[in-house]
């Protein structure tokens, strides 16, 4: 029995790995999931913004001026780093546990569904 040209043994290994290439996938989206909820949390903490859209807020005066145009203008970032620097007073131990937690949760899931594990 082959499938498209494939022994059965390459065809097997060629399942494996696309399920390795799958689950090293997932958890890569995990991880990014992760840290966008992560900048998400720190960006709702520092603009006191509430985790329901449509909930009614205090919008900071420097907000109202930057959506009206009457605020100057932020310089650009000139680089990632410059960007990644502004993200130093984020928890990365609280990063991290997110992280880790939806990687577990993602293999799990992963491994219910494999039958070749």
């Amino acid at each position: 029995m082959s499938h498209d040209g494939m022994s059965r043994e390459e065809y097997e290994e060629y399942q494996k790995q696309m399920v390795e290439e799958k689950m090293e996938r997932d958890a890569e989206y995990a991880t990014r999931k992760a840290e966008r909820a992560c900048l998400r949390t720190c960006l709702r903490d520092k603009y006191r913004l509430p985790k329901q859209a449509g909930d009614d807020i205090d919008v900071p005066e420097e907000m109202i001026k930057m959506v009206d145009g009457e605020a100057p203008e932020e310089e650009e970032k000139e680089s990632i780093m410059d960007q990644m620097q502004n993200l130093q007073n984020m928890d990365m131990g609280q990063l991290k546990e997110k992280a880790q937690a939806t990687l577990v949760e993602m293999k799990s899931k992963a491994e219910e569904k494999c039958t070749l594990m």
